[in-house]
């Protein structure tokens, strides 16, 4: 064997050997791509999705299901190169940088922890919006979540306080609490009234300058919901809040006679917050697939997320536009009964 020849094969097996060594090469990507669906009036292992004990509930038809999105990657198992350029080759995955889905200022543990409170967020909402739209009455307060370290509210509030009222004025919001508190200039005192361990206090608490110069006491809180009946939503290792809607919709059928699907195959996806409006969710091309996938011919879409949709609606796939979950009802309603109309997503 000549020279030449000799160091062009040894070229060429280095250019190889760094080649697939480049592609087994760890990436700050995640590969997204449409994850299981589930329907909210069905069962999994024999356990009903949504189950209602107190209350009168009646059969259903057809599924009402979330749809979901799974990942691969993350700062503890990262991709490879090949992978991602696998995935950057099909058109049903997505590849996102790293950062957009586990943010630096955050560990994946703190993302799961997140995620999983959202959905039990979520499931809360969806319970209070299904009641709001059937006109059953509930309660709601205000939770305190934390107490951030170092602000003003450490050491006066306390996880677990349900805040009634700020400066003698009655709340039952946490965007009433913030707004109350934002009122005041940072540097003044806001008092609280909570319930803590059944018995009412009032706590004055200093404020501090937060986001945008507003004033802060440096709690979370969420709502805190006291229904006439129990809502257990199971469902296994999902996170996020973007089942809402779908949630409501499940609770709505279980609630009222008649099937609301019309025995169709329905999904859908959304926030829902408890008075019914639907916002709009990540991961939706994933999401209409994963419907598809699993045999949905209808997809209730979030508004705001319809022009996306258009883009990447897989064939046989018709697009419901909703923005409430009035909207919602009403569609299938009509999509039931073959009267009235149904808003399509369309391009603007």
């Amino acid at each position: 064997m000549s020279r030449r020849a000799l160091t062009l094969m040894v070229a060429g097996l280095l250019t190889l050997v760094l080649g697939v060594t480049g592609a087994m090469l760890p990436v700050p990507y995640v590969v997204l791509s449409p994850g299981p669906t589930e329907n909210t009036i069905g069962s999994v292992k024999g356990k009903p999705v949504i189950e209602v004990k107190g209350r009168d509930t009646y059969p259903t038809q057809g599924s009402l299901s979330l749809v979901t999105v799974a990942y691969q990657g993350g700062p503890t198992s990262r991709i490879s190169l090949l992978s991602a350029l696998r995935g950057w080759i099909d058109p049903t995955i997505a590849v996102v940088p790293e950062e957009s889905i586990f943010p630096r200022s955050s560990t994946a543990e703190q993302v799961e922890r997140q995620n999983s409170m959202e959905m039990t967020n979520s499931q809360d909402d969806a319970t209070a919006a299904a009641l709001t739209a059937l006109k059953i009455p509930y309660t709601s307060a205000v939770a305190v979540m934390s107490v951030e370290k170092g602000k003003p509210a450490e050491g006066e509030l306390k996880v677990g306080d349900e805040i009634t009222s700020v400066d003698g004025v009655a709340v039952d919001k946490v965007t009433k609490v913030a707004a109350a508190v934002q009122t005041h200039k940072p540097g003044a005192t806001v008092t609280f009234g909570i319930t803590r361990g059944g018995e009412s206090l009032t706590i004055p608490v200093g404020t501090a300058a937060g986001a945008g110069g507003k004033a802060m006491v440096g709690v979370t809180m969420q709502a805190a919901f006291k229904f006439p009946f129990k809502v257990d939503i199971s469902v296994g290792d999902v996170g996020g809040p973007s089942a809402g809607l779908m949630f409501s919709l499940g609770i709505i059928d279980k609630l009222t006679p008649g099937a609301m699907t019309g025995g169709k195959a329905i999904a859908g996806t959304g926030t829902i917050t408890p008075d019914g409006h639907v916002g709009a969710i990540g991961g939706i091309p994933q999401k209409m697939v994963g419907a598809r996938n699993e045999g949905a011919s209808i997809f209730l879409t979030p508004a705001d997320n319809c022009a996306e949709a258009l883009a990447s609606a897989p064939s046989g796939l018709r697009l419901v536009k909703v923005s409430t979950l009035d909207d919602a009802i009403t569609s299938l309603d009509a999509l039931r009964t073959g009267s009235g109309s149904v808003p399509a997503c369309t391009a603007k």
